[in-house]
């Protein structure tokens, strides 16, 4: 008679709980390798993403008081236009303190990013706040020419 061989028993759950921790151990390795090795792409990448963020807070913010203080027409235009072009570079030399290579350095770097969205938020803040303003009958109200 041929004896037939026991199979090994295996726990499942143990063995898959061995995977998990190797898969973790390896994850956890890969990333600090990772941020140990930036390349100057992604810390271009990283500055360009902090100033578009700190551009959408900001167009929000600067409509929001803009309207309160009770610029109304061009003087809100022209409110946008000065933070839209002047605030990132107080951001980015003032706030972050970023160096720039000057071989590599250019004005648009610190323009371009954001530029939609900060735009977008100003105008929808600004107009959000205007119509509550109107409707609360918010008394101070200035333009070019005088208050309203």
């Amino acid at each position: 008679m041929v004896k037939k061989k026991k199979l090994k028993k295996i726990d499942i759950k143990k063995k898959r709980k061995r995977l998990i921790e190797l898969r973790r151990e390896k994850l956890d390795v890969d990333k600090k390798e990772k941020k140990e090795h930036l390349s100057e792409f992604d810390i271009r990448l990283n500055r360009e993403t902090k100033l578009y963020w700190i551009r959408a807070i900001t167009g929000a913010i600067f409509a929001l008081f803009g309207r309160l203080i009770g610029f109304v027409g061009f003087l809100l235009f022209f409110w946008m236009l000065i933070f839209w072009f002047g605030f990132p570079f107080i951001a980015s030399f003032g706030i972050f303190k970023y160096e720039y290579d000057k071989e590599n350095w250019n004005w648009k770097n610190i323009i371009k990013p954001g530029l939609g969205i900060y735009f977008f938020l100003f105008m929808l803040v600004g107009t959000i706040t205007h119509t509550f303003l109107t409707m609360l009958n918010y008394p101070l109200r200035l333009t070019l020419f005088g208050p309203i």
